[in-house]
């Protein structure tokens, strides 16, 4: 059961690190924000693999074609995940943006089992679709809500996709290395993907938008933190998927939700209604049945 343990530390990091990035959209810009978690990630990746490597003894696995596929989507889905999760925080709250979001489980589900072979159990799809209905019923418009809906949700829903596709690519990228820790592959996964992320919206940034690079450049305190509390979460997801499926991870994950309320509630000061408390009434429910499937 260590992988429940490693996927509660990554949702409390990326909760945090979720927190900062919306802080520094408007600072920065959706793509600036989104680059934040790269640029400023990939030093403490590099720290994390020197980690693992002094504390587990091991040699670095061989860096195989197929493991930098793997990598490269993933890497790929996650910047195309984060920039569509920002871009609908900016139009609605943080807590409904990341229930959106949130249907990633489902997604995941579907691209475990295409691409990876993942089998699920009845008891398993039962947790998923109570969270996933839990995480909708948090999403749905009130009725006092006057804003337009339509494009947050598809963009929360589209992000879910992607960070969907992300996992399950990462997982791929992971057990396609030689025999070694899950510690040693989790660690070499994420600091291959942050310098692949990292290079691909540097060199974007370089020919497109200089202007963007130098305000990041100069936000670096703020983005320092939100790139070490990436490169956390992002560590303790891939160890959790050296351990276990995508799908069991991810919908433990949606403890996040709940996170973002005490988040919203105590930081962004964002009121809970009767229906959000049934909402996260079902997540908690079907999150528990995941964890003893």
């Amino acid at each position: 059961m260590l992988w429940a343990v490693f996927t509660i530390i990554a949702a409390l990091a990326q909760t945090a690190r979720n927190t900062m990035q919306r802080s520094l959209t408007a600072e920065l810009g959706t793509i600036g924000a989104t680059q934040v978690r790269f640029l400023f990630g990939f030093p403490f990746g590099l720290l994390l693999l020197g980690l693992a490597l002094h504390v587990t003894g091991e040699a670095l696995p061989a860096l195989t074609l197929p493991f930098w596929l793997w990598t490269a989507l993933g890497g790929a889905g996650q910047i195309a995940a984060t920039a569509l999760m920002l871009k609908a925080m900016a139009s609605r709250s943080f807590v409904v943006t990341t229930a959106y979001t949130k249907t990633e489980p489902v997604q995941v589900a579907l691209f475990g089992l295409v691409f990876l072979g993942d089998t699920l159990s009845l008891m398993l799809m039962a947790g998923i679709l109570i969270a996933t209905a839990g995480v909708m019923i948090l999403g749905w418009p009130k009725k006092h809500d006057v804003t337009n809906t339509t494009m947050p949700a598809l963009l929360g829903i589209a992000a879910g996709g992607l960070f969907a596709l992300s996992a399950v690519s990462f997982r791929g990228g992971i057990h396609s290395l030689a025999a070694a820790s899950p510690w040693l592959k989790a660690s070499t996964t994420l600091a291959c993907g942050l310098g692949l992320q990292t290079a691909a919206l540097l060199a974007f940034m370089l020919v497109r938008d200089r202007a963007t690079l130098k305000a990041i450049l100069k936000a670096w305190k703020p983005s320092l933190l939100a790139g070490f509390m990436g490169a956390a979460a992002s560590q303790f997801w891939f160890i959790g998927f050296a351990l276990t499926s995508a799908a069991k991870v991810r919908t433990l994950a949606l403890v996040e939700v709940l996170f973002a309320y005490a988040i919203s509630g105590k930081v962004l000061k964002e009121q809970m209604s009767a229906r959000d408390i049934a909402g996260l009434v079902l997540v908690v429910i079907g999150v528990t049945i995941s964890l003893n499937a």
